[in-house]
C-alpha cells in the first residue's frame, strides 16, 4: 500500500472527507474524478486552503490538506494557529519534502523547524514516520483522530519490518541497549540502523527507538530508558530547539530525572543543498558519520 491508495480508499468510504491541495497533486492526482466537489485545489494560496478547510470542518467535514511543508506551515502558520488550533478542529496536514528530504533546496524551501512550530500549538498532534510502511500503518488512525494533526510525509521504502502496531503517543522499540539508546524519527532511522551496526562492532550494547509519534510523545518510554541505558542520543533533521532533543529535556526536567544526553541535529543552521546522499555526508548524518560523532562523545 501507499499514500495515494490509502487516501483514495479512506475518502471513498467516508463522504465527509474533503481532500485539499495547494498545487501539490502528485500523490492525489487520481482523486479529482473520483471525489468531484470533495477535491479542491486552491493553487498556491495555502492560507486560503487552511481557512476553507476550517470552515468545512465546522460543518462536519473531514479535511485533509496537502502542500510542500515549507509553504504549508510557514505561509499559513497564523491560519493554522487561529483557524485550526484555537477551535481544535480535526483538520489533517500532510507536509511533503520535510527536513533533509528537501535536499536540493536552499533555506527558503527547507523545513527544519516544523516539529517545533506544530508542537507549540495546543492540541496539535505531530507524527513523523520512518518510511512508507510506517506511514501507511498510521494514516487511518491519525485521520480518525478528533484532534488536528501534522504529518511529515515519508514515502521512502522501508529498511525494516515494523512489528509493533501503530498507536498514537507510543514509540516503536526496535532494540534495547545498555550503553546507548538512539532516539530517531523520520527517514534518518535508515542511517541510525547503520550507525547502530557499526557501534555494536565496538562491543557496545545499542538500543534503537523509532519516535514516530512526537506529540503526544511516549514519555513513559523515555523515563524508562533513563533506568536501563547509560546515555540517550537524539538524531533529527531539525534545529536543536523545539524538536526531539527539546522534548526529551523537558520530560527529564519535569520528572526530575537525570541522564547523559547527546543531540545530533542541525543546531541553529540550515543545511547545504545537494543530492540527499551528499547532504547526509556533508552534514554528518550518514550512518558512518553518525557513528563517528557518537564515538567522540563516549
Amino acid at each position: 500500500m501507499n499514500y495515494p491508495e490509502i487516501i483514495k480508499n479512506y475518502a471513498l468510504k467516508d463522504e465527509n472527507v474533503v481532500v485539499f491541495t495547494a498545487e501539490n497533486r502528485a500523490v492525489v492526482r487520481d482523486l479529482p474524478p473520483l471525489l468531484g466537489d470533495r477535491f479542491i485545489d486552491v493553487g498556491i494560496t495555502e492560507q486560503n486552503m487552511i481557512a476553507m478547510a476550517a470552515g468545512m470542518a465546522l460543518r462536519g467535514r473531514k479535511p485533509i490538506c496537502h502542500a510542500l511543508t515549507n509553504f504549508l506551515l510557514f505561509r499559513a502558520y497564523e491560519f493554522i494557529r487561529n483557524d485550526i488550533g484555537i477551535p481544535n478542529l480535526p483538520i489533517k496536514l500532510s507536509g511533503w519534502i520535510p527536513g533533509f528530504l528537501s535536499d536540493g533546496n536552499g533555506p527558503t524551501h527547507q523545513s527544519l523547524e516544523d516539529v517545533g512550530l506544530m508542537s507549540l500549538i495546543p492540541g496539535m498532534q505531530v507524527f513523523c514516520p520512518s518510511d512508507n510502511d510506517d506511514m501507511c500503518l498510521m494514516l487511518e488512525t491519525i485521520w480518525d483522530s478528533p484532534h488536528p494533526t501534522y504529518l511529515r510525509v515519508n514515502p521512502r521504502p522501508a529498511k525494516i519490518e515494523h512489528k509493533q502496531p501503530f498507536e498514537i503517543g507510543k514509540a516503536e522499540i526496535l532494540a534495547q541497549g545498555k550503553d546507548l539508546t538512539l532516539l530517531v524519527y523520520g527517514f534518518l532511522l535508515e542511517e541510525a540502523l547503520v550507525a547502530k551496526e557499526i557501534l555494536e562492532k565496538d562491543g557496545l550494547s545499542i538500543g534503537l527507538i523509532n519516535m514516530r509519534s512526537l506529540k503526544p510523545i511516549d514519555e513513559k518510554c523515555i523515563l524508562q530508558l533513563t533506568e536501563t541505558t547509560s546515555k540517550l542520543v537524539m538524531i533529527e533533521d531539525h534545529f536543536s530547539t523545539g524538536g526531539l532533543y527539546s522534548k526529551v529535556c523537558e520530560i527529564l526536567a519535569r520528572n526530575q530525572k537525570m541522564s547523559p544526553l547527546q543531540s545530533i541535529s542541525m543546531g541553529e543552521r540550515w543545511f547545504k543543498p545537494g543530492l540527499l546522499s551528499e547532504v547526509l555526508d556533508y552534514e554528518g548524518f550518514a550512518g558512518q558519520k553518525l557513528a563517528d560523532r557518537i564515538r567522540k562523545e563516549i
